[in-house]
């Protein structure tokens, strides 16, 4: 099982959940849920208030949608977040899924409140044999595995 949910605290802020705009579309479309403004040069966490639980085997990437840079100067930094499947839930955030961005024009970038901005592929994934992942768990939300 995949899907996705609201996230705890922003059951109140109207939040869509991510769909594929067709039946060919790999990504689900993430919009943003509250009005960001974005200067020069910044980089800023886009809130989504979604959360995505998936499978031990499943991870969540999130693409910048193809139309970001042409529109709105604006790309994803690290070029793919990844959502790991134990983000889902976690104590500080319960797994509410940010997306960065950074603004590579000259002037500021105010984007709307449901601006489409990302899109986000389930996809599996393989482990060696011997892999324990370190025996931890995640402890935190956001950056938390260092």
């Amino acid at each position: 099982m995949r899907g996705f949910e609201i996230a705890k605290g922003y059951s109140n802020k109207q939040v869509n959940l991510p769909e594929r705009g067709t039946m060919q579309s790999a990504g689900y479309d993430f919009a943003i849920c509250e009005t960001l403004f974005i200067n020069p040069g910044e980089i800023a966490l886009a809130k989504t208030g979604i959360k995505a639980y998936m499978q031990d085997d499943e991870v969540l990437k999130i693409f910048p949608r193809s139309s970001l840079p042409v529109k709105y100067g604006l790309t994803i930094p690290n070029n793919v977040g990844i959502i790991d499947g134990d983000y889902y839930g976690n104590k500080d955030n319960d797994g509410a899924i940010f997306i960065q961005l950074i603004n590579f024009r000259d002037q500021p970038v105010t984007l709307k409140k449901g601006t489409r901005i990302a899109q986000g592929i389930f996809e599996k994934f393989l482990k060696v044999s011997n892999d324990t992942g370190n025996g931890k768990k995640r402890e935190g939300g956001f950056g938390s595995t260092g």
